[in-house]
């Protein structure tokens, strides 16, 4: 029985030693190196006397980054990915949150971890790999390792304005990928391209599918998302066969009429979740890869990424909702209606999900974690824990689940989750801000702020880019006499409605 996640590179190597496991345009890794290089780390956290810690990787999206993330493991700690495209704010504020003893860097990004206000160390990435390994070290922290141990932790956006740590294990993380790498049919032939920011759960497909089945990396440049044509000539030139993109992504290259120019001529494998993914844009993907396998995947990060899937399998029509479809196997959806009871047919209710897919909950903040993941109502013989998403479904008449709205001001924009009270709370932290209120435009894809203040649009904006991740930046912005309220002193959300 697996239960370790280093047990994927260390089967792996044996196999592949020589091959390319990860690349970035510029350079590659074979899965011997990263191997050699994750142990060296680990040997240098043990050392250095790290066990059991939060440990800080500030890198730049690099086949290395993914080589700090096993070597943390290795040493018997947890990672946790931050990311220079990340504001300084909240940077600070995971720092604060997460009180760590080290940070790991690079020559990229070294100077700017020089001024992070933390008590920690700092080392530098290309030095440490240069550690002699301690077999007998290693050995001993991995026979004290058990599968609910942490592997790692992401930060999502939260109500207060705190951002959330969510702390997944091994067992939840061999759960997910034993079960996408099958969803998907990795092999050793796939090549995946990486879209998603390596400080998200979302990379976990690209990651692990790699390193559990011998598969090949190429992480994607960044700035490729701003130019179609050359995207799609990466996707070609490297033979990319394989994406688990956001949806927003896919629909770039579509809405710019791409697809009738250049088509990424290796793909067979289109996955694509977080978000809905417009029928019109969707069917140009179809119509372009007549061929290729279209997978919609479903699921929140406290769930570790992932647990349901659709494989398209018939014709959509533009006012159709792809399904979110059947969860992966050892894992159950419950869709509760508002008495705690399942749903009748046609009857909408909030998913719900149990299983070993469920992370740990949020870093030193039990109250929140209690708050969602709670006691199945379902079940009055034992203990079980579900997670209550806040997500509203339902079922189709082909018995699919599809995903409906969001049960509270939470919403998906850009391939990201984000809490519309997270931005408010930026907002009011401005000078001559007096109040605000953020929406979501889910016709036009648009976060739309309201404000009321002696605080101009241009400064209120300007402010914003500097607190908040670009993807949480409004996309328009209205200035109000004051913030209207319903006879109960909340904001009135529903005349803000009508005057988007």
């Amino acid at each position: 029985m697996q239960i370790n996640i280093l047990e994927y590179l260390e089967n792996i190597v044996e196999l592949f030693p020589n091959k390319i496991a990860f690349g970035d345009g510029d350079h590659t890794i074979t899965f011997k190196e990263v191997y050699d290089q994750g142990r060296a780390i680990g040997t240098f956290l043990h050392n250095k006397g790290f066990y059991k810690e939060p440990i800080i990787i500030f890198m730049k999206k690099s086949p290395e980054t993914i080589v700090a993330f096993q070597g943390t493991v290795y040493g018997g700690n947890y990672y946790v990915p931050i990311d220079e495209e990340m504001p300084e704010y909240r940077i600070k504020l995971i720092l604060e949150k997460l009180n760590p003893k080290l940070i790991i860097c690079d020559n990229t990004t070294e100077e700017i971890a020089q001024t992070f206000d933390f008590q920690g160390e700092i080392f530098l990435f290309e030095k440490i790999v240069k550690t002699q390994i301690n077999e007998k070290a290693l050995e001993k922290i991995r026979s004290q390792s058990i599968d609910t141990d942490p592997i790692y932790i992401v930060f999502t956006s939260g109500s207060t304005g705190i951002p959330k740590g969510v702390i997944a294990n091994h067992r939840s993380v061999i759960d997910y990928i034993d079960n996408l790498t099958e969803i998907l049919e990795v092999d050793q032939d796939t090549i995946f391209g990486n879209q998603t920011p390596l400080y998200l759960d979302a990379s976990l497909k690209e990651i692990y599918s790699t390193l559990k089945l011998g598969a090949t990396t190429y992480i994607i440049p960044k700035s490729l998302f701003s130019f179609p044509i050359k995207l799609v000539d990466f996707l070609n030139k490297y033979k990319i066969n394989t994406i688990c993109w956001v949806v927003t992504a896919l629909t770039m290259i579509s809405a710019f009429k791409v697809l009738d120019k250049s088509i990424p001529e290796y793909l067979h494998t289109i996955a694509f979740g977080s978000e809905v993914f417009p029928i019109k844009q969707f069917n140009l993907w179809r119509k372009a890869l007549p061929n290729a396998k279209f997978i919609n995947l479903y699921g929140p990060t406290e769930t570790t990424g992932m647990c349901c899937f659709y494989r398209v399998n018939r014709d959509f029509q533009e006012e159709d909702v792809l399904p979110i479809g059947q969860p992966f196997k050892n894992t159950e959806i419950l869709l509760l209606n508002d008495e705690n009871k399942l749903c009748k047919k046609g009857e909408q209710g909030e998913i719900c999900i149990r299983g070993t897919s469920l992370t740990l909950g949020y870093y030193k903040d039990f109250e929140k974690t209690r708050e969602v993941f709670v006691q199945n109502p379902l079940n009055n013989a034992y203990p079980e824990l579900i997670y209550r998403t806040g997500d509203i479904g339902k079922y189709n008449e082909w018995g699919e689940l599809v995903f409906v709205s969001r049960k509270d001001h939470q919403v998906k924009h850009m391939g990201h989750r984000i809490e519309l009270g997270e931005i408010d709370s930026h907002v009011n932290m401005l000078k001559g801000v007096n109040g605000a209120a953020t929406l979501y435009n889910h016709e036009k894809g648009q976060i739309i702020l309201f404000y009321a203040g002696d605080i101009s649009k241009r400064e209120v904006l300007e402010g914003l880019k500097k607190s908040l991740p670009r993807h949480m930046v409004p996309n328009k912005i209205k200035k109000l006499e004051s913030i209207p309220l319903t006879s109960n002193g909340k904001i009135d959300r529903v005349y803000l409605k009508n005057i988007i």
